[in-house]
Parts: structure tokens; sequence; C-alpha cells
């Protein structure tokens, strides 16, 4: 017999009780199922999970020469690194909302190593141990283990290569880029001061912010809006598009020229010759040459427009490889764009240029781990 949805079963006392179930309040004291039967075999975190514990345990003698042998015990230097990759591949915008979400969250606590009742840290705690790292080079020493156990797995090309910069975005705005002879007297209000800059020639020579002093104003492109902010480098392969190195320079006309440089300087010598691709800020005549004095092949795109002309000519565009290369070249805005919206380093978050450059080193490792994993779950 069908019942309808209406129907209520009849009580002791004639009338009908809701066939609904109950709310109970469960705030049980224990749990017996762990975070680590809580995450499910194939969420995407446990690859990445498995390739940072592996470029951590080899860290580990280098971990123990940072900390004293005598005091109370900090921070695990291996559970705030697995919080600061937590922080770079979900968008977190700040230590004290990653501490926040790292107390309710099962699976940040599964991923960072912590039990249900471990306690969460504060979060100047957190940010006091992180410079601790900083002041060791960890972000250098773990970038390298990352790509060292990608190129175990034959995944790097060691002959292809692109050098590509961008902006980054200083946490400074334009109100505190004052000129450096003023004494600085207090604002009439402290959260928006007044502030009237027009008509007024602000140069890096003559001006500096009081936010970030070591951040300048620059351009990007011809009719672009002046910021402040620094250059962010990067070289990558021309295979699956790793991050082989970063830099991060202060912002002027030449400081992509002369990162790449230095960038380039440090490949391993070999006896084949290599190539490198570039946009159209890499056709200079000088930058062309010093390339080629390294034995390094410069497949830049030509500018046409520049001063005297392109300098790349028909010997290296006539190449299917020039082609090849610039088809490629694409792989690297790949990297800026997961850096930028993903990691949010489209406006940094920290001041100072060396905390900048940690942290982004430290991004690029983290971008290469989710390029892993892709590769890892889509072989070619």
């Amino acid at each position: 017999m069908l019942i309808p949805a209406y129907y209520h079963a009849p009580d002791d006392l004639g009338g009908s009780v809701p066939m609904r179930g109950d709310d109970p309040r469960n705030d049980s004291i224990f749990s017996y199922v762990t975070p680590e039967a809580r995450v499910r075999a194939d969420h995407p975190l446990r690859p990445i999970r498995g390739m940072t514990d592996a470029a951590l345990a080899r860290l580990s003698p280098r971990f123990d020469r940072l900390y004293s042998t005598t005091g109370r015990p900090s921070i695990a230097p291996e559970k705030l690194l697995r919080a600061l990759l937590l922080q770079l591949l979900y968008s977190i915008r700040s230590e004290r909302l990653l501490m926040e979400e790292l107390d309710y969250s099962v699976l940040y606590r599964w991923f960072v190593g912590l039990s249900m009742d471990d306690p969460v840290w504060d979060a100047t705690t957190f940010t006091k141990n992180r410079d601790r790292l900083l002041a060791g080079d960890i972000a250098e020493a773990f970038f390298a283990e990352v790509l060292a156990a990608i190129k175990q797995e034959d995944l790097l090309s060691d002959e292809h290569f692109t050098v590509d910069g961008t902006l980054l975005e200083a946490w400074a705005s334009h109100k505190s880029f004052k000129p450096k002879d003023t004494p600085r007297t207090p604002p009439d209000d402290p959260k928006n001061p007044t502030v009237n800059f027009h008509g007024q020639v602000r140069r890096n020579d003559t001006h500096q912010s009081t936010t970030d002093p070591d951040a300048r104003l620059y351009k990007k492109a011809v009719g672009r809006e002046a910021k402040l902010g620094y250059l962010g480098h990067l070289l990558t392969e021309n295979r699956h598009g790793f991050i082989i190195d970063t830099a991060v320079t202060e912002a002027s006309g030449t400081a992509e020229r002369d990162a790449a440089i230095a960038m380039l300087g440090e490949l391993p010598l070999t006896t084949r010759r290599l190539t490198v691709a570039g946009d159209k800020a890499y056709d200079t005549r000088a930058w062309v040459a010093a390339v080629r004095r390294m034995r390094i092949t410069p497949h830049v795109a030509q500018n046409e427009f520049g001063y005297g002309g392109s300098a790349i000519d028909a010997r290296t565009t006539r190449h299917a490889g020039y082609r090849l290369s610039h088809r490629k070249r694409k792989l690297v805005e790949q990297a800026f764009g997961w850096l930028k919206t993903v990691a949010l380093f489209r406006k940094l978050r920290h001041r100072g240029g060396r905390l900048v450059d940690w942290l982004f080193r430290f991004g690029a490792a983290a971008y290469n781990l989710v390029r892993w994993r892709n590769l890892a779950a889509h072989p070619a």
C-alpha cells in the first residue's frame, strides 16, 4: 500500500508523530578515526605529500644544524614547510588565516602532520619560526631537492630553456613613495593620509617607499601605469615547463636581461649547444652576444622596431628549432600564471627583497610539485 507523503504515525494520545529523524548534538570527547583515514585514497594532495616528505627527509641533516641542542623544542621545520605549502596551494592570504583554517580542517591537519588533538601555533610564533628557515636558505635547498627528484624521473630537458620576467607588485602604496631627504611628519589621518604628488617628478634615486624601502617604481611596458614592486625572473626547461631557477631583483630596465645571464650561467657545463627562448625584451645586441659567448643559441623573438633592428637574423630563424622554441616558450607563462593567481604573488603580502626572493623560490618549488603530480597522473 502506498503511504501518502503527508502521513503521520499516530502516537499514544491519538495524535500523530512526524516521521523525521532526530537532530541531537554529538559533542563526543573521543574520536577513533584518524585524519589519515578521513582523507580519501585518491585525494590530489596525497602524491604531493609523498613527494614533499621525500624531499624533507633528505633535508633532515640540514635542519639539525639550524636548531640549538638546548632550550624548548620549536615548531618542527617539516611541519612548518608543509603548512607554507598549503598556504600556496590553497591561496590562503595570511599566516593568521592559515592557522585558523589549520585548526578546524582535518585535511590540513593531515597534510601538515598534526593529530586531531594537537594545538595549532600562534600566527606570530609561526612567522618567527619561518624567519629561521629564511636565514638557513631552506627554500633554495627544498627547491633543489624537488628539482633533483624530478630530474631522476627523466622529465627535464637539459638543452632547451626559456627565460622571462614579470612585475611583482609590492605591498606598498604610492602614498608611501616619498623624497628620501624629507623628514617624516605624522600624517593627518593614519589610515588614509592626504597626499598630493601631482605634478611632482618622482624617481627611484630621489624617492623611496617608507613601507617597503626595497621596492622600486617601475612600469612593465610603455603606456602602462608605474607601480612599486620587484621583478621576478624564471628559467624554465622546454620539455614540460618545470622551473629550473628563479631570481627576484630590483625593478629596472635592464634587470630582466641581467638576471637571465646570471641564471643561464648557473646551468651545468656541457659540450652540447644549448638554446634559450625569450620575448622581444631580450633582443638586444649586447645580450645576444653575451649569450652566444656562453655557447647558448638565443631563440628570442625579433624586435624589428628596436634601436638598430633585431640582433637575430635568418641564420637563427630559418631553423625549425627556432619555431619550436617559441611554441614551448608559452610554458613559462603557465608558471607565472600559477604563481600569480594561485600562489597570490600578483600582489605581494610580505616586505623586503630577501623575504620576497625566499618565498618566490619556495613558490616555484610548489609549482614544480603540482606539475610533477599532474604529469605522474597523466603520463605522456
